[in-house]
């Protein structure tokens, strides 16, 4: 009967507790991307109609 060679198991490392205020860190509500903002793509007008068209409200039919 042959046993399979256990792998070295080395200890983790505890949690480290980190003080530092939440609210020095930008959160991605605090740039566009974080309010679904599309990437730039330049100053393309066909982009710019296709955004429109895609983000037009119902009732702008």
């Amino acid at each position: 009967m042959s046993t399979a060679p256990v792998p070295d198991e080395q200890p983790r490392p505890n949690p480290a507790l980190i003080f530092d205020d939440p609210l020095d860190q930008q959160s991605s509500d605090d740039t566009d991307r974080g309010w679904g903002e599309r990437p730039a793509t330049g100053a393309d007008s066909a982009a710019d109609l296709a955004r429109f068209l895609d983000e037009k409200p119902p009732h702008h039919i």
